[in-house]
């Protein structure tokens, strides 16, 4: 059995462009896993592997890999920067122990970081920072950490300070032992020389190592007061206080480097080491009962302990569906049967592999903490658990947010109809955050995403992946209906046939209900008038027709409905003619109760150089963006907004025409937001002309 103290479960996880891939890279060639290091400029990096990927040089998806470091084994996943794929960030954290959030010197914290530092916090996931790209115009470590206070709310505790800036940079300084690390020029990792440290920095060095030491004995009293006493605690001591600190997430071992000139990643690989956890040090996973309540059961970390296992990504390759699957405790070996706690079925174990990207390494068997994928399942889906099934267990499920905006797909002919299919199920069993329904008036398949370029890459991976031609619609978007006023209503339901007929008479009070709220319904019914077993029936008639808004057929948010009183009949009611009577209910009401249509707002971050920040706010101004901060970076201007989804369509293509091509943004979903009654007009007059046809 492998030692669980040596494993290191990590992420390595960032703003798109802040050099994640490049730095996961380094990692393997300085770990021996690679010989041959792949530049994501030239599109050959080990870790994005898709051609997408290659052509875009951003991450898409998550890709896992395996490497070993001072007799350490890390198990890592490279998890993409854009926000669209944001999903792929989250699921990644929750089967992980520890992680490396990395940011550019130049570009600081930018918005894609904030989302994934969230995240991360939500996740309890400890992290020790990477400060890359210190060899840019514009890279300022001490700027970027006061980023990472104000901005991300955290404490950087740092670990090493740079020696030079921009081009002139060549090393770190170790605070805690007070050495120099200096890379040559020739570009090669292991070319370093350990130096005193230079005369103009010592000052500097000896008062944020002070600021170390008294930010980690914090995490000790005894040692805190000899500190205090004039006694400097030993490196070893030191060194487990800030392991302490970081696991409980005091605060975050800061480190800096540059990952393409291969300068300062050794640093980090051994902070890995020092201060992130093993599996065995962070919170067992909780264990839930069928309704998602905790069962106050926990999965402990143990090889002795059942099997409990969760499946957090179901990727398609050319040798079958793989489930990557991270074991929390137990021994699952080839050959094995499974229990899967969502759908009540076992399932066998065929192979077992360990990735490395698309490469893999056969397996006999793997244990609590590992990481691993499984070739085959043909039930197993993105959250659930698998178990043994002498002792089953579900563990906590991930939750994934709603898709934003949709388009309409329709394959170019037969052969293609056929493909379409087969393509679409297998894509949305690899990615939680893709919807496909189909419309039935117009027989349409409809694509749903988290943004413009998560549908762009789906159709680009059914052309290319799956061979599937299908021509595209314009991008729609995913709007929400509610409604603005309080209506005290009442129905009947009746009806005589001959025989039992069905009766049901219902008093209910509909309202607004608080923003996010999602449907809320109460019961203040005293007496019999309408017996308790009735009302999970009107409850169900209610929160199923929310599914369809009466303005423009799209799903009501943010409603309460409360019942108040009614009637039955000792022979005719029952659940379904109280169910009925809700439902026309719904429909009688909700056109009294002031229905508006919701529009999704955007949160967005845009990056201009100084000279067309005039221009692009106008822009925004006209898109019915409403501005809400500015801020001045070395390279440029960041203006953080908020804008209505639909006015966005298309806008990087703007942004590049008035900024010369070198602006950037990112947009990820805020909330809903009342529409304009001109927009909200034509939404209802389009939902119309759709249903007619």
């Amino acid at each position: 059995m492998s030692d669980l103290s040596k494993y290191r479960n990590i992420g390595i996880f960032a703003h798109v462009d802040a050099g994640k891939t490049t730095t996961t890279e380094r990692i393997l060639a300085l770990t021996g896993k690679i010989h041959k290091i792949g530049e994501v400029h030239d599109g050959e990096s080990t870790t994005d592997f898709m051609d997408q990927e290659a052509e875009r040089g951003i991450t898409i998806q998550s890709a896992a890999t395996t490497c070993f470091w001072d007799d350490h084994r890390f198990n890592i996943i490279d998890t993409p920067g854009h926000v669209d794929f944001t999903v792929e960030v989250y699921r990644s954290l929750k089967v992980l122990d520890g992680g490396v959030g990395v940011f550019c010197a130049s570009g600081g914290v930018e918005p894609q970081s904030e989302t994934n530092w969230r995240y991360a916090n939500e996740s309890e996931v400890a992290r020790v920072i990477y400060i890359n790209k210190l060899d840019r115009i514009g890279g300022d470590f001490y700027r970027v950490c006061d980023q990472i206070k104000n901005i991300l709310a955290a404490t950087p505790l740092i670990m090493v300070l740079p020696i030079g800036i921009e081009s002139d940079f060549v090393g770190v300084v170790d605070l805690l032992t007070r050495e120099a690390w200096v890379w040559d020029d020739s570009g090669q990792p292991e070319n370093y020389e350990i130096q005193p440290v230079p005369e103009d920095m010592k000052e500097k060095v000896e008062e944020y190592r002070a600021q170390l030491i008294e930010t980690a004995v914090e995490q000790d009293d005894e040692l805190m007061m000899a500190y205090l006493e004039g006694e400097e605690p030993s490196i070893e001591d030191i060194k487990k206080c800030i392991r302490k600190g970081t696991i409980a997430i005091d605060f975050f071992p800061t480190y800096c480097g540059s990952s393409f000139k291969n300068k300062g990643v050794q640093n980090v690989l051994n902070a890995v080491v020092d201060y992130l956890p093993s599996p065995t040090e962070v919170d067992p996973q909780p264990e839930v009962d069928p309704e998602g309540n905790e069962t106050g059961e926990f999965a402990i970390v143990s090889v002795d302990k059942p099997l409990r296992a969760l499946a957090f990504k179901i990727m398609d390759d050319k040798f079958g569906a793989l489930t990557f699957t991270r074991i929390y405790s137990g021994i699952l070996k080839k050959g094995d049967t499974v229990l899967n706690t969502f759908t009540g079925k076992t399932e066998r174990i065929g192979r077992l592999v360990e990735m490395h990207a698309d490469q893999r390494t056969e397996l006999d068997q793997a244990q609590a903490g590992d990481i691993i994928a499984l070739v085959g399942l043909k039930n197993t889906q993105t959250g659930h658990t698998l178990c043994d099934p002498k002792s089953p267990a579900t563990l906590e499920p991930m939750v994934f947010p709603d898709p934003v905006i949709s388009i309409a797909v329709a394959p170019i002919d037969k052969a293609n109809a056929e493909k379409l299919g087969v393509a679409i199920g297998k894509m949305v069993a690899e990615d939680p955050s893709f919807y496909v329904e189909t419309d039935e008036d117009s027989g349409e398949t409809i694509l749903k995403g988290m943004g413009e370029l998560h549908l762009d890459i789906k159709v680009d991976i059914l052309k290319r992946t799956h061979g599937v031609e299908v021509t595209v619609g314009a991008p729609q978007v995913a709007y929400r209906e509610t409604i603005t006023k309080t209506i005290e209503d009442s129905y009947t339901h009746k009806k005589q046939s001959g025989g039992s007929g069905q009766y049901g008479k219902i008093d209910y009070i509909i309202e607004p209900g608080e923003p996010n709220s999602g449907f809320e319904f109460e019961s203040k019914v005293v007496g019999g008038n309408v017996p308790k077993e009735f009302w999970p029936a009107i409850k169900k008639g209610f929160q199923t027709s929310t599914a369809k808004g009466v303005l423009a057929e799209y799903p009501l948010l943010d409603i309460k409905v409360t019942l108040v009183d009614g009637a039955q009949h000792a022979v005719d009611s029952s659940a379904v003619a109280f169910e009925i009577a809700a439902k026309a209910g719904y429909r009688q009401s909700i056109p009294k109760a002031g229905p508006q249509i919701l529009e999704p707002i955007m949160k967005l971050d845009v990056f201009t150089p100084e000279d067309h920040v005039g221009d692009v706010i106008g822009d925004l101004n006209r898109r019915r963006g409403m501005i809400q901060a500015q801020e001045t970076t070395p390279t440029g201007v960041r203006i953080k907004a908020e804008a209505a989804l639909s006015e966005m369509f298309g806008y990087i293509g703007d942004l590049r025409t008035m900024t010369s091509g070198r602006g950037q943004f990112s947009m990820e979903f805020a909330h809903y937001s009342p529409c304009p009654k001109n927009i909200a007009d034509i939404v209802i007059k389009e939902a119309a002309e759709r249903n007619a046809r």
